[in-house]
């Protein structure tokens, strides 16, 4: 195995990691930082988790200096990856190299003024990064290194083209470190168009390295019925920490509440939050907290490593979501689980994950003759449950082959491809 000390990196550096117990450097790591302190455009596909994100934090904090503009930028789908990146580069930050995190439902006025005092790293979303550009305030002419974070997921958020915009922006001459769980036709398109001569890496296989140590279960009810199958999942199983995905931010607020009156330790999290609220909920999900309940704005990217189970309340219509979701179990090699509550019409959709997954999923026949008596009794299926997916969702055309009605993104609120204004950045 090739340590940190063979790579060429500063003594300081290899100590401050060694202070923060990085030690040994991980496959990811081994394979992508030698390349990019070479100088190498790369592409690396990776599960989250793989310790991908110090796999390019370590070369820039070896190479840039500090300096009044921004010498690297990286480009993460979400606030929460932008924020976490921004952590992970603050604790092995031994030059004290200004760095900025900008990313939408935030004060642009604050995050302008940080960039004014000067920076040598910015960590952003690309709808923020845009707007930034186009105000005048982010100056990325002297720009050596990129990187792309989670490249399919931005994909999959309609971020692709400002993604583009962002590269067609940069200095030919920079440096392009692109990572990714899975790699589409479309990003493979973009590194041609955008890097040089790059060299690819695939560390594990693209759907097994994120599906091989999970157990995943389905079970078949009722639509009424699907909160009772959650409750006698739980309490047969006793995950020691779930998330639980619900298609919208409506079904996300009836699941919370309703778990919460019965007791249950949990926290919620969607885009419909203030970013003080939703750092709040993860820093209690880290913390005590048993349950996280989610909508698809946390499929990637959120590290958080002892999360056993994943609770799908709602079957993906995409099976690349599904792989998204569970992703956020079994890290680091550990095992994990992921249930799937469908129903008898959603049958389809089960045959789909298998097939894309490449998985064989477990029927499960839970008893929820108790739970279905009390969710009766108490009236939770009327709060939002009896409607699958819940309020204003729509269900994509020929299954997961299909695109959303309508994308969500980050920034400036462009007219996407079906005509709908969308707001970027959350």
């Amino acid at each position: 195995m090739k340590k940190f000390e063979e790579m060429n990196l500063d003594r300081e550096l290899i100590e401050t990691l060694k202070g923060i117990h990085i030690t040994d450097p991980t496959e990811v790591q081994q394979e992508a930082i030698p390349a990019a302190l070479a100088g190498e455009d790369i592409i690396v596909r990776a599960k989250t988790g793989t310790g991908k994100t110090y796999s390019f934090l370590i070369p820039i904090m070896q190479n840039v200096v500090a300096s009044s503009e921004p010498e690297a930028l990286v480009i993460a789908p979400t606030r929460e990856l932008a924020l976490q990146i921004a952590d992970s580069a603050n604790k092995i930050n031994r030059r004290r190299i200004n760095v900025a995190v900008i990313y939408g439902g935030a004060s642009i006025n604050v995050q302008a003024q940080k960039l004014r005092r000067g920076v040598g790293i910015v960590i952003g979303t690309p709808g923020r990064i845009i707007d930034m550009i186009k105000r005048r305030e982010l100056n990325i002419n002297a720009v050596k290194y990129v990187v792309l974070d989670e490249a399919d997921t931005m994909l999959d958020m309609g971020f692709i083209e400002d993604v583009e915009y962002i590269l067609s922006q940069t200095p030919r001459s920079k440096q392009t470190l692109l990572f990714s769980a899975t790699m589409p036709e479309k990003i493979i398109s973009i590194s041609r168009r955008y890097m040089r001569n790059a060299r690819v890496m695939t560390i594990g296989e693209e759907e097994n390295i994120t599906t091989e140590k999970i157990k995943h279960m389905y079970f078949i009810t009722r639509r009424e019925q699907k909160l009772a199958a959650m409750l006698a999942y739980i309490e047969h199983y006793n995950p020691s920490k779930a998330i639980i995905f619900a298609h919208t931010k409506y079904e996300a607020n009836n699941l919370f509440h309703t778990l919460q009156k019965r007791g249950i330790d949990v926290v919620l999290l969607h885009g419909g939050l203030t970013q003080a609220s939703r750092e709040r909920s993860m820093g209690i999900f880290r913390g005590r907290a048993k349950f996280l309940i989610a909508t698809n704005v946390a499929a990637r990217g959120i590290d958080i490593k002892d999360v056993s189970d994943i609770i799908n309340f709602d079957v993906p219509d995409d099976p690349y979501v599904y792989v998204h979701r569970v992703g956020r179990s079994a890290r680091m090699g550990k095992e994990g689980r992921a249930f799937t509550i469908a129903t008898s019409n959603q049958a389809e959709l089960i045959k789909d994950i298998e097939y894309v997954a490449k998985i064989r999923m477990e029927r499960q026949h839970l008893n929820t003759e108790k739970f279905s008596r009390e969710v009766m009794d108490r009236g939770d299926f009327r709060h939002g449950f009896r409607n699958e997916g819940g309020r204003g969702f729509q269900r994509r055309e020929g299954g997961f082959r299909g695109r959303p009605f309508e994308r969500r993104g980050g920034g400036h609120g462009r007219p996407n491809r079906y005509g709908k204004q969308f707001d970027r950045g959350r």
